[in-house]
C-alpha cells in the first residue's frame, strides 16, 4: 500500500470519528469532557505534587547535586535521585546551570545528572502504571487534611505532595472512564493500530509533548490507554521515544535568551535523546520481547489481556529505555562535552566592558529553594568582581609604573575601577530586587532567613566597592602627584598586609560558594589578627618617622589612609562572613 493511500485511510479514520453515523452510540461532547477535564486534572495534580515535593526538600537537593557529583556514576545516580523527588528534570537541569556557572562543577560532570535526571522522570510513570485510582479520593482526602490542618511547613508540603497525588490518580480516573465507550470502536481501534508504524508513533510523541510541555504527562496518558486494553506495546513503545524527544523542546524554549552554559545543557539533552532514540528504533520487535520478558502476564486473552499487561510494559520500557541510554553515554560523557563545545565554543574575546546577569533568572521566581541558589550563584559573581577590584587598587603604590589594567589593557586602572564599581552597584541592583522578589513567595522560615541574610551580603558588597570608588581612587591620583614613593620598609609592609586582604577575599569566595561555616569562621577569625597587624604597622610606621626617614615622612598621610582603607575592607569581609554563619543550611 502506498505511503499517500495509507495518510488518506488513517485521515479518513479519523474524520469517521466524528461521522454521526457510525457514532451515533457514544456522546463524543460528554467523552470530550471527561477526557479535556481529566487531562487537566491530571496536570494540576503532577504540579501540585511536584511543587509539594519541591518545599519539602528542594533546599536539600541542590547541596547534594553541588556535594556528590565528582564522579560520573555517583553524578548519574544523585541526577536519578534528586529527579524522582522533586519530580522535575528541567528544575535538576536549572541547579546544573548555576552550578557550572558558579564553577562548583564542570559542564562534564553535569552531562551524567543529565543522564541521571533522564532516569529520574521514569518513576511517576511506575507509580502511574500501578492501579491506583481507586484510592485517588482517600489521597486527596489525606492530603487536603494535612495542607489544611498541618503547622509544621514540612507536613504541609507533605500534604500538598499527596493531594497532588490524589489528583493526578482522579485525573486519570476520568480520562479512563471517559474512554471505556472507545474499547470496542472500530474506527478508532484502526487509527490505534497505525500508531505501530515507529514513524508516525514517534512524530505524535514528539509534538503532543512538546505542546502539553510534561513527558510523564503524556507517558500517563499512553498508560491510560493501554488500561483499556486498546492500545498494544508495539504502539506504546515509539509513543515513548517520541515522548523522550518531546521533553527536550522544553529545555530548548528554557534555554532561549540564557547564557551559553545553559545551551550547551539543553543541547546535551537533545543529543542523549534524538542519539537514543536512533540508537533504539532500530530494533523495536527485539526491545519489545524484551519488556515482555521482564514484566509481568496474566492467564486473560483479547483486551482483558492487553488492559492487564500493557501498562505495566509500556511503564518498564520507559525506564529501560532511559537506564540503558544512561549507561551506554555515560562513559563517553567528556567525549560528548568536547564535542559540544567545538559546536558551541566559548568565546574568547568577551566585551569586558558589558555588564551581564549570569545565573538571575526570574522564571525561577516561583520555585524558592532554586532562585535563592541562583541568587547565591550572582553573589560568588560580585566577590569576583571584588577580587579582581582589589588586586587592581594596590598597584599603583607598589608600581608607580603601571597605568593600565592588566585586565583590560585598554583602560587605565581608574578606567578599570571605575567600570568594576558600576558593575558591582548594576548586579546590587538587580540581586536586592531578585531577591525582595523572592521574599514574595511562599517562603519557610530558613529560607526567608537566607534571602534577608543575601540582601545584607549585598550590601556589605556595595559598601566594599563604594570604599574603592571614593576612597581609592583620589587616593591613587593624589600618590601620583607625590614625588616621592613609599620607604622600601614601608611598601613591603603595605605589600603583606594587602596580600592578607587577598586572602580573605579568596575565603569568601568560597564559604559564599558552598555556604562554608568552617571557612565564613576562619574569615572572623583571621580578621581579628590582622587588625592587630594592622595596629603593629602602624606603629612601626611611625617609628621610621621619629628616625627621620624622609620617604615615610613624605608618603605618612597616604600610607596611613591606605592602611585604613584596608582594615574596613577587612572588617566588611567579617561582616559578610559573620552573616553567612547565620544562614540555616
Amino acid at each position: 500500500m502506498g505511503s499517500g493511500l495509507k495518510k488518506y485511510l488513517i485521515l479518513l479514520s479519523i474524520s469517521s470519528l466524528f461521522a454521526g453515523d457510525q457514532g451515533s452510540s457514544i456522546h463524543w461532547t460528554v467523552l470530550s469532557i471527561g477526557l479535556m477535564g481529566g487531562l487537566s486534572l491530571f496536570l494540576y495534580g503532577m504540579e501540585k505534587m511536584s511543587h509539594g515535593m519541591k518545599l519539602a526538600a528542594g533546599n536539600k537537593m541542590r547541596r547534594i547535586l553541588a556535594n556528590l557529583t565528582k564522579n560520573r556514576f555517583i553524578a548519574m545516580t544523585v541526577g536519578a535521585v534528586v529527579t524522582m523527588i522533586i519530580q522535575s528534570s528541567s528544575a535538576t537541569t536549572v541547579m546544573l546551570v548555576s552550578f557550572v556557572q558558579a564553577q562548583l562543577l564542570t559542564f562534564g560532570q553535569s552531562l551524567g545528572i543529565i543522564l541521571g535526571a533522564d532516569i529520574g522522570t521514569t518513576f511517576t510513570a511506575q507509580l502511574i502504571a500501578f492501579k491506583l485510582t481507586n484510592y485517588a479520593l482517600l489521597m486527596i482526602t489525606a492530603g487536603f487534611a494535612l495542607t489544611v490542618w498541618s503547622r509544621k511547613d514540612s507536613y504541609r508540603a507533605l500534604g500538598e505532595t499527596i493531594l497532588g497525588f490524589g489528583i493526578l490518580f482522579f485525573g486519570m480516573k476520568l480520562m479512563s472512564d471517559a474512554m471505556v465507550p472507545l474499547r470496542t470502536y472500530a474506527p478508532f481501534i484502526d487509527i490505534l493500530k497505525t500508531l505501530e508504524n515507529p514513524l508516525y508513533s514517534i512524530m505524535i510523541g514528539t509534538i503532543f509533548t512538546a505542546l502539553i510541555q510534561s513527558s510523564s504527562a503524556f507517558t500517563g496518558i499512553i498508560i491510560v490507554m493501554s488500561q483499556q486494553g486498546v492500545l498494544t506495546l508495539e504502539a506504546g513503545i515509539p509513543l515513548i521515544m517520541g515522548a523522550n524527544i518531546g521533553t527536550c523542546i522544553t529545555a530548548g524554549l528554557a534555554s532561549i535568551g540564557s547564557n551559553r552554559e545553559a545551551k550547551r545543557v539543553a543541547m546535551a539533552h537533545v543529543f542523549f535523546k534524538i542519539g537514543g532514540v536512533l540508537l533504539f528504533v532500530f530494533w523495536i520487535p527485539a526491545f519489545v520481547k524484551l519488556v515482555q520478558m521482564v514484566s509481568p502476564v496474566s492467564s486473560l486473552t483479547g483486551a482483558e489481556k492487553l488492559a492487564f499487561e500493557t501498562p505495566r510494559q509500556i511503564a518498564n520500557a520507559h525506564t529501560i529505555f532511559n537506564i540503558s541510554l544512561a549507561f551506554i553515554f555515560l562513559p563517553f560523557t567528556q567525549f560528548f562535552a568536547q564535542g559540544i563545545k567545538r559546536i558551541y565554543p566559548v568565546l574568547k574575546q568577551e566585551k569586558a566592558a558589558r555588564t551581564l546577569i549570569l545565573h538571575l533568572d526570574e522564571k525561577q521566581i516561583a520555585q524558592p529553594a532554586l532562585a535563592i541558589h541562583l541568587a547565591q550563584a550572582e553573589l560568588s559573581t560580585m566577590v569576583k568582581i571584588l577580587n579582581r577590584m582589589l588586586k587592581t587598587v594596590i598597584l599603583p603604590f607598589l608600581d608607580g609604573g603601571i597605568q593600565k589594567d592588566k585586565k583590560l589593557p585598554y583602560l587605565s586602572i581608574d578606567e578599570g575601577l571605575e567600570l568594576r564599581e558600576k558593575k558591582i552597584d548594576f548586579l546590587e541592583e538587580k540581586v536586592t530586587h531578585y531577591l525582595i522578589q523572592i521574599s514574595r513567595q511562599e517562603l519557610d522560615q530558613e529560607q526567608a532567613g537566607q534571602v534577608y541574610a543575601m540582601m545584607s551580603i549585598v550590601k556589605d558588597m556595595e559598601s566594599i566597592g563604594d570604599i574603592v570608588d571614593k576612597n581609592f581612587r583620589p587616593l591613587i591620583r593624589k600618590n601620583r602627584n607625590l614625588e616621592f614613593s613609599f620607604s622600601k620598609e614601608g611598601k613591603e609592609e603595605i605589600k603583606a598586609y594587602h596580600t592578607k586582604v587577598m586572602k580573605q577575599t579568596s575565603r569568601l569566595s568560597r564559604a559564599l560558594a558552598e555556604l562554608s561555616f568552617e571557612m565564613a569562621r576562619k574569615i572572623m577569625s583571621k580578621e581579628e589578627k590582622y587588625r592587630t597587624l594592622e595596629s603593629k604597622l602602624r606603629i612601626s610606621h611611625f617609628e621610621r618617622i621619629q628616625g627621620e626617614n624622609a620617604k615615610s615622612i613624605k608618603t605618612h598621610e597616604i600610607h596611613m589612609e591606605l592602611l585604613d582603607l584596608l582594615k574596613q575592607i577587612n572588617v566588611y569581609l567579617a561582616n559578610i562572613a559573620k552573616t553567612i554563619t547565620n544562614i540555616k543550611k
